[in-house]
């Protein structure tokens, strides 16, 4: 099927995940820390601010790994296309898994050490769903994007 006139002049499919991908970055800061900074002025709950905080830069960190375990997968296979069977180096796994027990070791030595509730560290990784659900309805109502 050829394309058509407005297909071809379309933006590249990789600058249109970019420009979202930076989207949920900055959404995933904005929530979060706006809801600590909530907290903090009207609940005067500073632990659960702090919490927040927290859970939150963890949030936005957990993204930035992901996208660049995602980017070096692509990388991978982008270079070994005409492979039969592409391989991607062992430390990319490695990278991806690890992320996960570092924010749960950071979680736990600040829950432990600084007496910050978990649950408000939970809520503020919560920051990076809430970012992402927002990008991709702005994304659906967005004039033009299809």
């Amino acid at each position: 099927m050829a394309a058509t006139p407005q297909e071809s002049t379309a933006a590249p499919t990789g600058a249109l995940g970019r420009q979202t991908e930076r989207r949920i970055a900055w959404l995933t800061l904005l929530f979060g820390y706006g809801a600590a900074i909530a907290v903090g002025l009207f609940w005067h709950n500073p632990r659960w601010s702090y919490g927040l905080f927290i859970g939150t830069g963890l949030a936005w960190l957990n993204f930035r790994l992901l996208r660049r375990g995602l980017d070096a997968f692509v990388d991978a296979s982008k270079a070994q296309s005409e492979s039969k069977k592409p391989q991607v180096p062992l430390a990319t796994y490695a990278a991806i898994a690890l992320r996960y027990g570092l924010i749960a070791a950071v979680v736990y030595a600040i829950f432990e050490l600084l007496k910050v509730p978990l649950l408000s560290m939970v809520v503020g990784l919560c920051a990076l769903g809430a970012a992402a659900i927002a990008a991709s309805v702005y994304e659906i109502l967005r004039p033009g994007s299809l």
